[in-house]
């Protein structure tokens, strides 16, 4: 005659149902698109899952704590040696996962999130830093002076109330050479990005007096899904000017930002000229470009304005999992507008 258990022993049900939860938004919302990563995660999850019920008691989503994931870390070192899933970047990966789960998991039932996970990986410099400056470097941005001056000259674009003349002087491929820098930092965009807009792409809302746009749809491309992105409100401003001007240019076609009156599209080397030359005369170092410095500006100001990072990384078109550079930013003493 056999005993009963002494403790319950859950099925793993809600193990998988709060990874498979997870997913589905992370698809939904097109953060998650490679059936190879799914596929990792999964197997991640599952190795995860299997060892949580092998215990006694079974260790649930909610009874997870740091003990708990050292002594599944130290049962994986009887792996083989050459096993990828010893590694402290897999280990980070694999607990930054178990965070993202249960975090959701909490939001979902609208609980207090176990922060077992993201205290573990503080707790062990190998592994939090694992994603190193040598793999993954940090990114470059600009500082608060930098950025507000920069707002500053590309703002000068638009006229003031009461300014008849404002920039009279700037030429419809002037104006829109600072929009399109504008859009890269007040709503993150990539080159790319820029050039590929059709003139349908701004949502426009009432602010204030005046009609504004507030944000901004972004085709998908074979790297990442179609996307929407909030515009800065000075951006937003100086968009509205744009979409004026271009009006009344009669300038051609569907690009937002066209390389001719005619409506052609923009070409990658010319915009790219283009943007190199607006940040040289607002003072700023271009060397590359810039354009790239413009999106990690909006990225981690967005970070340190509250947002989640899933949400700027739906904002930016990228996986949650290359958010990490810009956490070791925000961790730093490094100041961004």
């Amino acid at each position: 005659m056999s005993s009963l258990p002494l403790f319950p022993e859950p099925s793993g049900e809600s193990h998988q149902a709060a990874f498979d939860r997870w997913l589905a938004a992370q698809q939904e919302n097109g953060a998650l698109r490679q059936p190879s990563s799914i596929a990792v995660y999964r197997d991640m999850w599952g190795s995860f899952t299997a060892w949580c019920l092998g215990q006694s008691p079974a260790v649930t989503l909610a009874s997870l704590d740091m003990g708990d994931l050292s002594a599944f870390q130290q049962a994986r070192f009887g792996m083989k040696s050459d096993d990828l899933s010893l590694s402290p970047r897999y280990a980070l990966r694999l607990l930054r996962l178990i965070d993202r789960v249960l975090r959701h998991h909490a939001e979902a039932h609208g609980t207090p999130a176990n922060a077992a996970a993201s205290e573990w990986i503080a707790t062990q410099p190998e592994v939090r830093y694992a994603d190193s400056a040598r793999a993954d470097p940090l990114p470059e941005f600009l500082s608060v002076s930098e950025a507000r001056h920069l707002i500053t000259f590309l703002s000068s674009a638009r006229p003031r109330p009461g300014d008849r003349h404002g920039q009279a002087a700037l030429s419809w491929q002037a104006l829109r050479n600072r929009v399109a820098v504008a859009l890269q930092l007040g709503a993150g965009l990539t080159p790319g990005d820029v050039r590929v807009l059709r003139l349908d792409a701004p949502t426009s809302q009432i602010a204030g007096r005046r009609e504004r746009p507030w944000k901004v749809a972004v085709p998908g491309n074979g790297n990442s899904p179609a996307r929407e992105a909030p515009i800065a409100p000075w951006a937003g401003e100086l968009l509205q000017h744009w979409l004026k001007v271009r009006a009344e240019t009669t300038i051609a076609g569907d690009f937002l930002f066209p390389a001719t009156r005619t409506g052609k599209p923009w070409s990658k080397e010319a915009q790219y000229v283009a943007a190199k030359q607006v940040l040289e005369d607002a003072g700023i170092d271009a060397a590359g470009g810039g354009s790239f410095l413009l999106r990690h500006t909006f990225a981690l100001r967005q970070l340190r304005r509250g947002a989640k990072l899933d949400q700027v990384a739906r904002w930016l078109g990228i996986e949650p999992e290359a958010m990490g550079k810009y956490q070791r930013v925000l961790t730093g003493p490094a100041e961004v507008i």
